[in-house]
């Protein structure tokens, strides 16, 4: 038995770490850790901290002493800002005796910083959406006149779709990232469409472990957004396209040529049905990764398995294992739902709506 320190215990991307491994069979002390003290009562381990948030300044000492008293075999975190705290003092945290599986230092900055990725990806030919960062007012009107009478504008660092806003009006633009504070914090892009796909993949030293692709049919609460997106999906699918395999493997190996731990490749498809990818969740698996682990294929598990005893899968095939159509359904304080594409279209249709509505 193994124990495995868990960052953002509580919140819903790591208490779907954490029950994907307490249905696995492994049996692991988990030490939950999280800067909101209420979250940590919501989350299923069996020793619970609380920890500065990881932009504080003392996050990295007080981590350290959290490390050294509690002496965990592994420690596994599932927010961007902390996959790039955490990655910093490695030497420290493997001086320890604490294991991490963690791509390389530069390779979790450049995708934490979606500015970066994007030019990595550009220069690499890899279709992209036109992008520049915005510096100031000048660079709003400039992303118009290049891009359309609609843009897209987002913050380059953070989750869940941080300061994104679809605008086609100037000084919206302008109030909008006048709000945040971002002026060279923030990017304008051309405006794509609304289907998107993410390609969930484990590496070790070069090689890949397994990856699986889902598609996104909606997000919960986007209506309640100016940009329609959350970062909570609604509803997902398993799907297989060997496009988005090309293009996900060719994201993955621009950013890293010998990747290593945990790639998610988030893709949006531009107006010509090409997916591009628009960042890449390093270090960590997107927040529904339960989803697959129910489905048949328990991502948590294996990254455990290989990290802690160097034991790796036996799966049919390494790209998208699960069959296709498999269908996840979300929603607040109800528990989640695995059903099929042919049952949710055939409910959908006995009401005369679309499976999306």
């Amino acid at each position: 038995m193994a124990r495995i320190y868990i960052g953002g215990a509580g919140g819903a991307p790591s208490n779907n770490f954490i029950r994907s491994l307490r249905e696995s069979e492994r049996r692991d002390h988990l030490i939950g850790a999280s800067s909101t003290a209420s979250d940590l009562f919501l989350a299923d381990v069996d020793e619970r901290i609380a920890v500065p948030r990881a932009v504080a300044p003392d996050y990295p000492e007080v981590i350290l002493a959290v490390l050294k008293r509690t002496r965990p075999d592994f420690m596994h975190v599932q927010n961007d800002f902390e996959v790039r705290s955490v990655s910093r003092p490695r030497l420290e945290v493997e001086a320890l005796g604490v294991r991490q599986y963690l791509p390389a230092a530069d390779t979790i900055d450049h995708c934490v910083d979606k500015s970066r990725s994007h030019e990595i990806w550009r220069r690499a030919g890899i279709k992209v959406p036109k992008t520049m960062l915005v510096r100031k007012p000048e660079d709003l009107t400039r992303a118009f006149e290049q891009f359309g009478a609609r843009i897209w504008i987002r913050a380059t660092e953070g989750g869940a779709g941080r300061g994104a806003l679809p605008t086609d009006s100037l000084d919206f633009a302008r109030l909008w990232i006048d709000r945040f504070e971002g002026w060279g914090a923030f990017t304008a892009a051309e405006l794509l469409t609304d289907r998107s796909v993410t390609w969930q993949s484990i590496w070790h030293h070069g090689e890949l472990v397994v990856a699986q692709t889902r598609r996104r049919r909606s997000w919960n609460f986007g209506d309640r957004t100016l940009s329609g997106v959350t970062g909570i999906t609604g509803v997902a699918e398993t799907c297989a396209d060997p496009e988005v395999d090309r293009i996900a493997l060719a994201a993955i190996s621009a950013v890293d040529q010998k990747p290593h731990g945990i790639f998610s490749v988030d893709m949006t498809y531009d107006r010509a049905g090409i997916p591009n990818p628009t960042e890449i969740n390093i270090g960590r698996f997107f927040t529904t990764h339960y989803f697959f682990t129910k489905a048949g294929v328990n991502f948590p598990e294996i990254y455990c398995n290989i990290a802690l005893e160097g034991r790796f899968p036996s799966l049919a095939r390494k790209i998208n294992p699960l069959p296709e159509g498999l269908v996840w359904i979300r929603g607040m304080d109800v528990h989640p739902v695995l059903t099929t594409i042919e049952e949710l279209e055939r409910l959908a249709t006995s009401v005369g709506r679309t499976a999306d509505a």
